[in-house]
């Protein structure tokens, strides 16, 4: 057996190592590692309540309206106050706008250029991927950074700035959109659906949406195989075997998505296992600290009962990122959980087929924003004029309140107690916790670290390609992984 140790994962934001047991070229055992302690949750302790909404959005500059978002609903829980139609409305474009732009830099800039790399050069396929995906300068990148550029002016729009807005509010969005701003941002909508329908799908949004299968979608592929990023992908994923690389826990947690007027979700949450969906039970949420740089407590802890006590020199410990498990089991969340539990049918066939892997997650990311796109149109339709966009919220001088929301990346939860007026404890689950935890009291790894086993690492490889395909497949936020 040997040890390697790769890291940092670069790109984004490279606070990420993941040490690897390699046995007879295959990883048998990983641990990942999230190697920065930040303690937002200790920064947040002894303020007031709203100055929630100053701190969170600042844990990322990639997905600040999602924090805002789950830190607006804890304290429109705690308050009793249900956000304003219109708000709710705003709020969503805002959501959509910053993930839609998550899911596009991913594709292009972040999970594509991994084949481009040397060891695919022989390859009859590696010039044009080449040509299309190299970093900073193929064909499809130039055009996708210049399209996401484009794409996020609608959040000054919508909230002010990006990132770390301050229009968002328990009671709503602080920033109406006037008849002339609404024609501008269907236009920014139309402008970006566009880039998607002539680049990433060559084909409309509801055609891609509509695919019901797996056989549906390489019936798709087989009419232009190459035309167009998406079935670039799929050449890739038949000709690497994605669909087999980095199966993790089978289980997938979404709290839902885009929440509306009558108090339902545009994008079905649950928790979807082989086929079956059963709802969240937010009471069965629990953190685990066993293997994490934080002082012992006598068992894994709910969110409103969480402590976030660094311990540096623990022994035994190698990650600063908790273990969130549901009912004790490890769960995956993300596009896919998203889209299994909506009950998209290509997702959900081609899910059953091959479980959460490489292939999956990709896939499921890209029809969401086939998916979504429509839905920001239909939004944007749904403003009504002189009607308010945030209602006042009075906040009490001692309660709890939970904010759940989904960031592009998965799953996220804020839980906030406050007493004397000031905020007493406020924890924070965020995705990328979720999927890259570290071991918990039984031993469980991790849903990265599970997904990683059986990868291949061949001599010589100083960071593992399969390794990268995978790691990538989970879009990594570590910023928000360390509280």
């Amino acid at each position: 057996m040997t040890r390697l140790i790769v890291g940092p994962f670069n790109r984004v934001e490279g606070d990420l190592e993941v040490t690897l047991d390699i046995t007879n070229g295959r990883v048998s055992e990983a641990r990942v590692n999230a190697p920065m302690y930040r303690g937002f949750e200790q920064i947040l302790a002894g303020k007031t309540p709203r100055d929630a909404l100053v701190y969170v959005p600042r844990i990322c500059g990639i997905c600040s309206v999602s924090q805002s978002v789950a830190a607006a609903r804890a304290l429109a829980d705690m308050a009793g106050v249900i956000p304003a139609p219109n708000g709710l409305h705003a709020t969503n474009l805002m959501l959509a706008a910053e993930s839609m732009a998550d899911h596009v830099a991913h594709f292009y800039l972040f999970f594509m250029p991994d084949f481009t790399r040397p060891i695919y050069a022989a390859q009859p396929w590696h010039t044009e991927v080449l040509r299309r995906y190299a970093p900073h300068g193929g064909a499809q990148t130039r055009q996708a950074i210049a399209a996401r550029q484009r794409w996020l002016t609608l959040l000054g729009t919508l909230g002010g700035k990006w990132p770390h807005t301050q229009g968002i509010e328990p009671g709503g969005s602080t920033r109406p959109i006037d008849t002339a701003e609404r024609l501008r941002l269907l236009s920014s909508i139309r402008e970006f659906r566009a880039f998607l329908e002539e680049q990433m799908f060559a084909a409309p949004l509801e055609q891609i949406a509509a695919l019901d299968s797996e056989s549906a979608l390489w019936a798709w592929y087989a009419q232009d195989p190459w035309r167009g990023d998406l079935r670039v992908f799929l050449s890739l994923s038949q000709a690497l075997a994605l669909q087999q690389l980095g199966p993790g826990p089978g289980r997938f947690l979404s709290y839902g998505a885009y929440l509306q007027p009558d108090g339902a979700y545009a994008l079905a949450g649950g928790v979807w296992q082989s086929g079956n969906k059963t709802a969240v039970d937010t009471r069965a949420i629990t953190e685990d600290v066993s293997h994490a740089w934080f002082a012992d407590t006598a068992t894994a802890r709910h969110p409103l009962d969480g402590q976030t006590a660094p311990d540096a020199d623990k022994p035994g410990a190698y990650s600063w990122s908790k273990a969130p498990r549901l009912a004790g089991a490890v769960v995956e969340t993300g596009a896919i959980a998203r889209q299994l539990n909506a009950g998209q049918p290509l997702v959900s066939d081609a899910t059953e087929r091959h479980g959460g892997t490489v292939y999956t997650r990709v896939l499921a990311r890209l029809l969401e924003l086939a998916q979504v796109i429509p839905l920001m149109e239909n939004w944007l339709g749904q403003l009504r004029p002189h009607e308010p966009y945030c209602l006042p919220a009075r906040l009490p001088g001692a309660g709890t309140g939970v904010g759940l929301n989904e960031a592009a990346r998965g799953a996220l939860g804020h839980w906030v107690t406050v007493r004397d007026g000031h905020i007493a404890n406020y924890q924070i689950v965020s995705p990328t916790t979720w999927n890259f935890s570290p071991r918990d009291q039984n031993g469980a790894p991790g849903a990265l670290e599970q997904a990683l086993e059986g990868a291949s690492a061949q001599a010589g490889e100083e960071t593992p390609v399969t390794v990268q395909h995978i790691v990538r497949s989970f879009d990594p936020c570590m910023v928000c992984t360390v509280h």
